[in-house]
């Protein structure tokens, strides 16, 4: 299985490291790396969920994803299981979704585990934009005479990573807007009444959401109307922080909550410096518009309900005013589309347009 010196390498004189052309082998051992990393994807945080993939000079497999903080590395568990089945590290090949970390934190530097152990070629997916990283773990690796390959499965390894690596950059969260609605675009009855639009298996994915998602963020309107718990209760997971913008109120279900105000920039600012990577916006429609035209969000989620309202008088999804005409219509990119019983779950990107159609 050791496919050491095998594929096509671009050698990138600037920084003396192999940018690589996936090969077939690559582009599997490193998809077994990011499988291993989504399992862990909702416990690693405000860490990033990293898959590893060692594999040895006699073809042995092992895989790691990296543990709950205070935990291991998924470089270091993959190690760790291979030395514990006996297994001869010198020789091996290390496929790993993120730059290997090259400083002293709650556990040691994994450069530092993959030099001891005799690894001789490093395959990463995407470099660590991480101050305390950024590229130096690359380096310290290629300075050792590793052999450093970096991009196999980048786009895949950095949709994965979105949460982590948006913070790292911005020090703000990623931001999912969810919202349901009728087919006809309302999201509540004119009286403000708005259970249940859609059905029992899209509710179950809504908690499946929050349990992904490090916070979740409604506004004091929506806790006063509805009074929500915001807590994961439908399926397995973890519980997310809950965020208020406003005064909730002591009796509110969704106490204890994080109450904040102010402009959203500096929410989301304040919720980056606490270390929360991802935000699950649920508020209403005015809390919904108001992130929307600021345009805070990254990836919107909503559920579409076989279900017709009727009239004009029912509320739509995003309050406060709309494009004023269709050249101002805010346009997306359809990332997917899944069935949920009755229901639809549609999820969108706003889309980047070429300079010269932005013009």
């Amino acid at each position: 299985m050791h496919d050491h010196g095998h594929g096509v390498h671009r050698h990138d004189q600037s920084d003396g490291v192999h940018r690589h052309d996936q090969s077939d082998t690559d582009g599997g051992l490193m998809g077994l790396a990011l499988a291993a990393a989504e399992t862990v994807r909702a416990t690693t945080s405000p860490n990033p969920w990293v898959g590893a993939v060692l594999v040895t000079r006699s073809g042995d497999r092992f895989q790691g994803a990296t543990e709950p903080p205070g935990g291991r590395h998924a470089e270091v568990v993959a190690i760790d299981a291979a030395r514990a089945a006996g297994a001869e590290l010198a020789g091996s090949t290390l496929y790993t979704t993120l730059e290997p970390c090259c400083h002293q934190g709650r556990t040691g530097a994994c450069t530092d585990a993959i030099l001891a152990a005799g690894i001789v070629r490093v395959v990463v997916a995407i470099a660590d934009p991480d101050p305390l990283v950024g590229g130096r773990g690359l380096e310290i690796l290629k300075e050792a005479d590793v052999e450093v390959s970096l991009g196999v499965a980048e786009a895949e390894a950095a949709a994965q990573l979105a949460p982590y690596l948006k913070h790292r950059r911005t020090g703000r969260p990623y931001v999912t807007l969810k919202m349901a609605s009728t087919l006809d675009g309302r999201s509540a009855a004119p009286d403000g009444s708005s259970r249940w639009i859609t059905g029992p298996d899209a509710r179950a994915d809504v908690h499946r959401l929050r349990a992904a998602h490090d916070a979740v963020l409604v506004g004091a309107g929506t806790v006063r109307a509805d009074d929500p718990e915001l807590t994961v209760r439908m399926v397995e997971g973890p519980q997310p922080r809950r965020v208020v913008l406003g005064r909730a109120g002591p009796g509110a279900k969704v106490q204890p909550a994080l109450e904040l105000s102010g402009d959203l920039t500096e929410v989301l600012d304040e919720l980056g410096r606490q270390g929360v990577l991802s935000v699950l916006v649920e508020g209403g429609a005015t809390v919904a518009g108001s992130f929307h035209r600021a345009a805070l969000v990254d990836r919107y989620v909503v559920y579409l309900a076989p279900a017709l309202m009727g009239g004009d008088d029912g509320r739509g999804l995003l309050g406060g005013a709309g494009a004023a005409t269709m050249d101002d219509v805010w346009r997306g990119r359809i990332i997917g589309v899944q069935r949920l019983g009755e229901d639809l779950r549609v999820d969108l990107e706003a889309q980047i347009r070429p300079a010269a159609d932005a013009a």
